[in-house]
């Protein structure tokens, strides 16, 4: 595959994930579409760093550290989701809208 070949599956990616985290009223599905945005994020990181300094180490850092970083806020996100859940039986966005700052 080439660098426009990853490129284009990164911008698929994005643009489904977008659209699942704008379209979605459940929590739960608005995250998943935020996950699918940063894993585009990552699949376009690995592929230019892959095409443009594969013999250098630090792009492999950077993608570790994006999807740890992936990794604790989604697991962040789900724990505040299920506290909300339990605290107010509240699933959906719209019912969520008492919980304003």
């Amino acid at each position: 595959m080439s660098l426009q070949e990853y490129l284009l599956l990164a911008a698929a990616l994005f643009s489904v994930g977008l659209y699942g985290a704008l379209s979605q009223q459940s929590i739960v599905m608005i995250m998943m579409g935020l996950e699918l945005m940063i894993n585009a994020v990552i699949v376009g990181g690995a592929a230019f760093w892959y095409f443009t300094a594969l013999d250098r180490p630090d792009g492999q850092v950077v993608i570790v550290l994006a999807i740890t970083a992936m990794a604790i806020e989604m697991a962040a996100g789900f724990a505040v989701t299920t506290a909300v859940f339990r605290a107010r039986d509240v699933d959906m966005t719209d019912m969520a809208a008492d919980l304003k700052g």
